[in-house]
Parts: structure tokens; C-alpha cells; sequence
């Protein structure tokens, strides 16, 4: 890897002055990703963190109830790790939104390689009654009690929009619990933490970028999401997308629920190589 510079970026004025707020919840879930898939994405600046032929991917799924352009949902592919001494950063693969402010401001201020999409939500609320072990001895002797809560199963379909095409990318299958508010503990602890990303190399902002998200939310472990294959028209073949769903489809080895969240996006900087 090129010794790189980093010097200030422009961006347009379409979300306002940096740095971007946004507010609402998401899901943050790890795989195991080919190495061999996760380069077809990497510019060749750029050294993958690998180890036995594979690196650390998966997607960022998003819900946000309020964001410089309102209300909207992302879906954000991330092909790999690449090495950026003295740490790493994430590279995204494809980046997936129902908002084509959202769309635009991805592509020219972010150098992401954003697309509009279409989420399709079906939800059902399953009504369900908990009684661990523990809890059933305590019942046993006076002190326990049942733990009434819902179960919400949602399945998201997600559609690549280009133009008059529509390309069904895949289908998200969440389940998650929904404790009662006396319960909130179980949202999980309060954190901070920071997701450094490197970007650009398109054909709307063909520098490359690196830029931060620093997120502030309440986390806990869930259940990972279900991904399967969404239904292509036959003799349609798209090597990006295709190479897309196959992240999505790799081992999930954690998922990371976020609740309360309020995620502040720094401006990118150019990093030019020399």
C-alpha cells in the first residue's frame, strides 16, 4: 500500500453543514466474508484484513426516524476490513437507501456507492409467555413470576431501484423480542463508539475518502437475521450485485441491535496517494 496524504473535501450543501445528524435504531451484524468476494469491491490502494481467507464484513441495517432529509431506511453492505496504519476501516460494497436525497448526498458528498431501493416491511407481533428454569423454581417457591412480552417477526425486502429497472437484492428476516417498558434494562447498556470507514473510487466521486460515524445507542446482542436470495428475473445477471448478496449471504458470526441511537457523521477528507 501507497503512503497517503489526507487533506480537507468539499460537499455540497444538500444536508446542510456537517456534521449530519441521525436518530432511530439498527442492526449491526458481522460475517465472515471471502476475502476473494470482498476484493472484487477494494481498490487496490488499499491491503484486506484477512486471516485464512476470509475478513470481517456483513451489513448495517437502518431505520431512522429522523435525519437531515426526515424520515428513511438504509442498507449498508460492507464488503471488508482494509488496513489503515495505525487501525482499520470498513469498506461498503453497496449502500442501499428509500430516500433519493439520501441517494444523492451518499453519492457526492460520502463517495458511497449508494442506489434508491425499496423496503418492503411485513410485521407480525407473536404474544408469547417466558418461563425460564429459574424463573419456574422461583415460581416454585413463592417468588416468581411470568415475563409476558411479543415476539416481532418482520421479514424486509429490499429492491434495488435504477431507473424504470427494479432488481430484488434480498430478503432480511428479523426476530426480535419486545420486552414491556418496566423491562427496559433489556434494551442493553449505554455506549459510545466510533466506525471509521474509507469511501469513494466512484464514478460520482472518484477520489477516495475516509470518513467517521460516531454513534451513541443503547446495544445488546440478538439473534442473528435470516438473509436469503431475492428473486431474479431469469436471463438478468448483475456481477455487482450478485457479488453484493453473496456478503450478505456469508457465516453471520454476531449481530448487535441498537436502540436509542443518535449517530453523528463527521465530513470525509481526501486521502490522495503519492
Amino acid at each position: 500500500m501507497r503512503s497517503m496524504e489526507v487533506e480537507e473535501t468539499r460537499y455540497s450543501s444538500g444536508y446542510g453543514k456537517p456534521p449530519w445528524l441521525f436518530s432511530g435504531s439498527a442492526l449491526y451484524q458481522l460475517h465472515l466474508v471471502k476475502a476473494e468476494t470482498a476484493r472484487a469491491f477494494i481498490p487496490k490502494d488499499f491491503r484486506l484484513v484477512e486471516a485464512f481467507g476470509y475478513t470481517l464484513g456483513g451489513f448495517f441495517l437502518a431505520s431512522y426516524d429522523d435525519s437531515p432529509v426526515g424520515v428513511f431506511d438504509e442498507l449498508v453492505v460492507i464488503a471488508g476490513i482494509v488496513w489503515n496504519p495505525p487501525t482499520s476501516c470498513a469498506w461498503a460494497a453497496k449502500v442501499l437507501v428509500n430516500s433519493a436525497e439520501a441517494c444523492d448526498h451518499g453519492r457526492k458528498d460520502v463517495g458511497l456507492p449508494s442506489q434508491v431501493a425499496k423496503f418492503s416491511k411485513r410485521m407480525t407481533a407473536v404474544p408469547s409467555t417466558s418461563e425460564g428454569k429459574f424463573n419456574g423454581f422461583l415460581n416454585m417457591i413463592g417468588l416468581g413470576r411470568k415475563l409476558s412480552h411479543e415476539k416481532n417477526l418482520m421479514d424486509i425486502d429490499v429492491t434495488e431501484i435504477d431507473g424504470p429497472a427494479a432488481t430484488d437484492i434480498c430478503i432480511i428476516k428479523l426476530s426480535t423480542d419486545v420486552p414491556q417498558p418496566k423491562f427496559s434494562e433489556w434494551m442493553g447498556p449505554p455506549i459510545k463508539m466510533s466506525l471509521p470507514s474509507f469511501s469513494g473510487n466512484t464514478e460520482y466521486n472518484p477520489k477516495l475518502l475516509k470518513y467517521c460515524c460516531n454513534l451513541e445507542c443503547r446495544v445488546r446482542a440478538v439473534k442473528p437475521a435470516k438473509v436469503s436470495k431475492g428473486s431474479e428475473e431469469e436471463g438478468e445477471e448483475n456481477d455487482n450485485v450478485s457479488l453484493s448478496v453473496s456478503v450478505m449471504l456469508s457465516k453471520p458470526i454476531l449481530a448487535l441491535e441498537f436502540n436509542c441511537l443518535k449517530m453523528r457523521v463527521e465530513p470525509p477528507t481526501v486521502i490522495s496517494t503519492s
